[in-house]
């Protein structure tokens, strides 16, 4: 999608960290949202995919907390501190969160994906991280990249072409 160096790729449920000229990527963006938190004058950004909304719906002791909007985005914000990022620097771009299948059912658990857009934001607020812009919902995967030289968010949306927050 992008230029210069290295494109980190992030997969399911996995979180990780781009720095110049390095940009970052995650596929299979269906019902999961991938949120990006970024520090504009350091140019660095971390993709989280987030799965699940709430880390109870695990069924281990241990759980992985890339998975899950509640344990993610404080643990995304641990990685980022240690790259010298201050937490009141970041900023928050997210996509995702697609309701891929139409269920019968008014049941909540079937809305996984409006429920990790949620739940996603609300940690944003519980973290006071400024939530920049977002392309959610709907009912199409997506495949997005951030490019931390420019804070642009690159989002190719199945059958609906290629858009930029």
């Amino acid at each position: 999608m992008l230029n210069s160096g290295q494109v980190i790729k992030v997969g399911i449920a996995q979180m990780d960290v781009a720095k110049l000229p390095n940009t970052i990527r995650t596929s299979g963006l269906g019902s999961c949202v991938g949120v990006i938190l970024y520090d504009e004058s350091k140019k660095i950004a971390g993709l989280i995919h987030v799965m699940l909304p709430d880390s109870k719906l695990g069924r281990l002791e241990s759980i992985n907390v890339a998975k899950f909007a509640d344990t993610s985005i404080s643990a995304m914000i641990d990685l980022l501190k240690i790259e010298g990022v201050q937490k009141f620097r970041l900023k928050a771009k997210i996509a995702g969160g697609a309701q891929m299948f139409q269920f019968t059912s008014d049941k909540d658990s079937m809305r996984i994906g409006p429920r990790n857009v949620e739940a996603v934001k609300q940690e944003l607020k519980r973290n006071s991280i400024p939530l920049i812009a977002e392309d959610t919902g709907g009912s199409s995967g997506r495949t997005i990249e951030f490019d931390p030289t420019t804070s642009k968010l690159h989002i190719r949306t199945v059958n609906q072409g290629v858009s930029e927050i």
